[in-house]
C-alpha cells in the first residue's frame, strides 16, 4: 500500500506556518549567484550591481484576510500595497514599484474593481511607488489579490532579522495593538449587523483603531528618520503577527535572547481604554495582536543619544544571550518566558 506523503492537517499545525515554509523551501537550491537572500527573511535580496534589489509577495483572500462585510474596496486597496511594502520597509529599503493581480467573480461591477484600484492608487502615489504590472482573472470564489513589491538599498544599509548583538536596544516604531483592536470592534458590529441589520455601527470615536486595522501605513518615514540620523539598526522585522512573534524570530535569526519590559510598550490611550472597557489586558493585544505593521529593530548603544530625537519610536528592552530566552518583565515586577501566539499559525477551517 503506497504510503501517504502528504503532511496531515496536525502535523502542519504543529509546524506552524513559519515551520512549514521552512520544511517546503528546503526543496530547493540557489543556483544564482546574484540571489543573496531567499525564503525565511521579510523579503528577498538580489543583487544588482552596487546595490541590492529587495522583493516581496503577499496574497490577499476574501473571507480569510479581508471581509467584505466591512471592509470599503478604497481601503481594501491601499492595505494590499501598504501591507506588501511593509516587508520591504523591514529590511531598511525604500520601496520602488509593485505589479498587482486580481482575481474576481462576476459578482463585482466595473465602478467596484474602479473603487479597488483606486485605494492601490492612492498608497502608490502617496509612497512615490510605480505600479509596473497588472493583470486580472476570474474567480469563482470571490475577490483574492496578489502584490509583489520591489524595492532597493545600497549594500550598507540592508538590515536583516540576523544582526543583533549583546545588550543592544530593542525599539519599535508607532504603537501596538490598536489594528487588532479594531478588528474586534468591526467583528462585534458585524455580529450585531447578523441579528438585526437595521441596528447602526456603534463605531463613533474609534476611528483610530478603525483606521490601523483598514488602512495600515508602512514606516517609510522611519526608515528616513533612521538614516538622517545616521543610524543603521543591526536588525530588523516587521510587526505584524505581534511583537511576541517578531521579536522571537528575530532573536532566533540572531541567536539571541532578549528582554523587554511592560511599562515600555507602545499602548495608544485609545486601544487601552477601549481594551479595558471589553476586559481585555492591552498587554496581551500589544504582545500578540496582528496587523500593526510597525518596525521592531535593534540598535547599538552608542546610537541612543540620536535615537532619542526620533519621534514615534519606543525603546522597550535589550538583546541578551541566546540562553536568556526571550522574557517579559512586567509592570509587578515578574519574568514570565514570551510566547509567539500571534496570527502566524495556519488554523484548521
Amino acid at each position: 500500500m503506497e504510503q501517504d506523503v502528504n503532511p496531515k492537517v496536525e502535523e502542519i499545525k504543529e509546524l506552524g506556518k513559519f515551520g512549514l515554509i521552512k520544511l517546503l523551501s528546503e526543496k530547493f537550491d540557489h543556483y544564482n549567484d546574484s540571489s543573496l537572500v531567499g525564503i525565511g527573511e521579510n523579503a528577498a535580496v538580489i543583487a544588482i550591481g552596487n546595490n541590492d534589489m529587495i522583493v516581496s509577495s503577499k496574497m490577499f483572500l476574501e473571507n480569510v484576510h479581508f471581509d467584505m462585510t466591512y471592509v470599503p474596496l478604497k481601503h481594501l486597496g491601499y492595505k494590499t500595497i501598504a501591507v506588501t511594502v511593509s516587508d520591504i520597509v523591514a529590511m531598511n529599503a525604500l520601496p520602488k514599484q509593485v505589479t498587482v493581480n486580481i482575481a474576481i467573480s462576476n459578482r463585482f461591477s466595473l465602478e467596484a474593481i474602479n473603487e479597488l484600484t483606486l485605494g492601490m492608487q492612492r498608497c502608490c502615489d502617496r509612497y512615490k511607488i510605480d505600479l509596473i504590472g497588472l493583470d486580472l482573472s476570474s474567480s469563482q470564489t470571490g475577490l483574492a489579490i496578489s502584490v509583489t513589491a520591489i524595492g532597493e538599498v545600497d549594500d550598507q544599509h540592508l538590515v536583516q532579522r540576523a544582526g543583533a548583538e549583546e545588550n543592544e536596544l530593542i525599539c519599535v516604531s508607532g504603537d501596538l495593538g490598536a489594528a487588532y483592536t479594531g478588528l474586534i470592534l468591526l467583528e462585534r458590529e458585524k455580529k450585531v449587523f447578523d441579528v438585526n441589520p437595521n441596528e447602526q455601527p456603534q463605531l463613533d470615536g474609534y476611528s483610530y483603531l478603525l483606521e490601523r486595522q483598514l488602512k495600515p501605513e508602512p514606516r517609510v518615514d522611519i526608515i528616513e528618520k533612521l538614516r538622517e540620523a545616521d543610524i543603521i539598526p543591526t536588525s530588523m522585522t516587521n510587526v505584524c503577527d505581534g511583537l511576541a512573534s517578531a521579536l522571537i524570530h528575530l532573536c532566533k535569526a540572531s541567536q539571541k535572547g532578549s528582554v523587554i519590559f511592560e511599562n515600555k510598550l507602545p499602548i495608544d490611550m485609545l486601544t487601552f481604554r477601549t481594551l479595558k472597557d471589553l476586559n481585555i489586558v492591552s498587554t496581551t493585544i500589544a504582545l500578540n495582536g496582528g496587523e500593526d505593521y510597525e518596525l521592531l529593530f535593534t540598535v547599538a548603544q552608542k546610537d541612543y543619544e540620536k535615537l532619542k530625537k526620533i519621534e514615534n519610536v519606543a525603546v522597550v528592552g535589550y538583546i541578551k544571550e541566546a540562553a536568556a530566552g526571550n522574557q517579559l518583565v512586567t509592570n509587578d515586577d515578574r519574568q514570565i518566558e514570551l510566547r509567539a501566539q500571534g496570527f502566524g499559525e495556519i488554523k484548521e477551517e
